[in-house]
């Protein structure tokens, strides 16, 4: 049969003739005994013994848990990413067990009640905000969800994390469309340019420009708009809203910056592949302050209306300004990829920011 169906065993055990094959001939590590920490048993406290060796390449193509016994004959499953270093951080097992561990609702705890009615405008702002924030927050769970079935099943710690993100970023999304749509303004405005990213993103060749796409630069970025959010939030709704969402996105851009250092640190000859990805990618700094979907709707929250926005919205626009490409050029060079001096970026938006020009321009 074409699953290997052995007919004969099937008789045997029905008459009671154990094969206990796998009882008797394991190799596996018997009397090895994971003691659970404080917070219980986690994912480090089973990385003991042969169990927590991650091979650098896979020896074989299959779903077998590492560190089983594996039959000589299993199917290969046609993995494409076999490397450790293509998927692997060193902060991976604790980024999953804080992932599961703060998990949230987008029905429950958030305090849907408590929305006060806004001034139309700031409504308005909020709610276009909301907008481009649930449509770029799911290409952060597509994006992995893409890669996922590629990974072979010997990283199966950096599967079962990408697994969080995709529920992570699916919460997003949930929250910011319920926010647009609970408080009478409804959903705004999707920009052509927005999407242009987004399919920057879901195109991208391999995990490597993937991964520096989104989690380094875009959720970066992500990042700094919820912490302005949180700051800018026109109710305490909201300001729970982007505090939770926070805590999220931290987790994602902390795996991708320890994942592009851990990359990196095992070969430093592919640094200008990821310069070149970054090249590429950096229009979408350039895209936010050119975009008024974007930058609008954030100075009439900063300013507390249409008014005022001009004058008071400008000046919150240069601190996020700042802030976006400051927080960037700090993650690059955390690991270990300097961008400081090479940004694609206009002149005009990166004056003032420390490291960001080249040198003779400075």
């Amino acid at each position: 049969m074409a699953l290997g169906l052995d007919l004969d065993y099937l008789e045997r055990s029905a008459r009671g003739e154990f094969d206990l094959g796998w009882l008797r001939n394991g190799h596996s590590e018997w009397g090895v005994h994971a003691k659970p920490s404080k917070t219980g048993l986690t994912m480090r406290d089973i990385a003991i013994g042969s169990y927590g060796e991650v091979p650098d390449h896979a020896p074989r193509r299959t779903m077998a848990p590492r560190g089983s016994d594996v039959d000589p004959d299993v199917p290969d499953l046609g993995y494409t990413i076999n490397d450790k270093a293509e998927v692997w951080s060193d902060n991976l097992l604790d980024l999953y067990e804080e992932a599961v561990s703060r998990q949230w609702s987008a029905t429950r705890d958030i305090p849907w009640g408590d929305l006060p009615e806004l001034d139309p405008d700031i409504e308005h702002a909020m709610c276009q905000l909301a907008t481009v924030l649930s449509e770029v927050e799911m290409v952060a769970a597509d994006f992995p969800a893409k890669w996922l079935w590629r990974i072979n099943h010997d990283f199966v710690e950096a599967k079962m994390f990408l697994c969080t993100q995709v529920m992570d970023e699916a919460r997003h999304t949930e929250v910011f469309r319920k926010r647009a749509l609970a408080n009478g303004g409804g959903l705004g405005r999707s920009s052509a340019v927005v999407e242009r990213f987004l399919q920057l993103i879901l195109d991208a060749e391999s995990y490597d420009e993937g991964s520096a796409l989104m989690h380094l630069l875009g959720e970066g970025i992500v990042l700094s708009l919820f912490r302005a959010g949180e700051f800018l939030s026109p109710s305490p709704v909201e300001k729970k809203i982007f505090r939770l969402c926070m805590q999220d996105e931290a987790r994602h851009v902390a795996y991708g910056t320890m994942h592009l250092r851990y990359r990196l640190d095992r070969d430093p000859s592919i640094a200008e592949d990821f310069h070149a990805y970054l090249d590429k990618g950096e229009e979408i700094i350039a895209m936010i302050f050119a975009t008024p979907e974007i930058v609008e709707p954030t100075a009439i929250l900063a300013a507390g209306g249409v008014e005022q926005a001009s004058e008071l919205g400008t000046a919150a626009g240069e601190v996020m300004r700042h802030q976006i490409i400051g927080e960037y050029l700090k993650r690059c060079q955390h690991a270990g990829l300097d961008r400081r001096g090479r940004l694609h970026l206009p002149e005009v938006l990166i004056q003032g920011v420390p490291g960001a020009m080249p040198e003779a321009m400075a």
